[in-house]
């Protein structure tokens, strides 16, 4: 894949420039496996350095390094950044600065047992309330909530996966009376989120399970939709509150790219907010 650098703005090349020789001062020939050699006017690695254990020319690495209105490719970015010794942070910034949607950084099959949750995960969650919010893993699976989500769904059991509607409707699952509307988008979703760990066979297992035990599933599955949205509409019919209507937001933790938060918001005009609020014990709902 290729991008041309001067399509972006002015401002986007003088980062790159910027950004590239601070990352080529801060090392030095022995970090790098290089012999030293007289002594160096200014810090870091020469741009000639970089070019040879990049395995690019010199003149193209200028260019680039100068923000010249050049060619770039994937390939001679990720060589570039295993010269300069970046860390995936870094990489992903370069990227974008060359205009490049950064590529998706591999991520280790996770454990089949519960995940320790971060504290500051936990605060956001409970700090929502009285707004429900919840934490889901990479397969979906419940791993907390907040009390408004427990006065919504009751007692949620760790693992329970959101998808577990098309093999029962018993648990959360009850009091979501659009289910049958919501499900081909949560399977389009689900699709997108699996792409995102092709190595992963804990998706083909739950995906495996699903498809033999729901034939609405395998029959969505095997629509091959896709949808990426974050936002949403989710609508529980609870005993006592009645319909309840909100607006769905979810969260990724950048630093745990395995964990996302699902945060919900009352849908204004619906007197959900109101509704909500008589239905939390006192200490949740102030």
């Amino acid at each position: 894949m290729t991008t041309t650098l001067g399509a972006e703005s002015e401002q986007r090349r003088d980062d790159l420039r910027d950004f590239l020789r601070s990352r080529r001062a801060r090392l030095s020939p022995q970090d790098v496996g290089l012999p030293t050699s007289g002594r160096r006017r200014t810090p870091g690695l020469r741009r000639e350095e970089v070019a040879s254990l990049a395995g690019i020319g010199l003149t193209w690495y200028t260019w680039l390094e100068q923000g010249r209105r050049i060619t770039v490719t994937t390939s001679i970015l990720d060589a570039v950044s295993s010269a300069l010794r970046l860390n995936d942070d870094e990489q992903a910034h370069l990227y974008r600065l060359a205009g490049h949607t950064p590529a998706p950084v591999p991520r280790r099959a996770a454990r089949s047992s519960v995940p320790r949750l971060p504290e500051h995960v936990v605060s956001l969650v409970e700090e929502w309330t009285p707004g429900p919010a919840y934490v889901l893993d990479r397969y979906w699976r419940y791993l907390h909530g907040n009390a408004a989500v427990e006065v919504l769904f009751g007692e949620v059991p760790k693992l329970h996966s959101c998808l577990d509607g098309f093999v029962t409707r018993q648990g959360p699952h009850r009091a979501l009376p659009e289910w049958e509307s919501m499900a081909p988008s949560l399977v389009a979703e689900f699709r997108s989120d699996a792409a995102r760990y092709p190595d992963d066979t804990g998706f083909a297992a739950i995906i495996r399970r699903l498809s033999e035990h729901s034939p609405a599933f395998a029959r969505l599955w095997a629509q091959q939709e896709v949808r990426d949205t974050a936002l949403g509409e989710k609508v529980v019919e609870h005993p006592r509150g009645g319909r309840l209507v909100f607006q769905r937001t979810t969260v990724q933790i950048a630093d745990h790219p395995d964990l996302r938060v699902v945060l919900l918001l009352p849908q204004p005009g619906t007197g959900t907010r109101q509704r909500l609020r008589s239905l939390l014990p006192h200490s949740a709902a102030d």
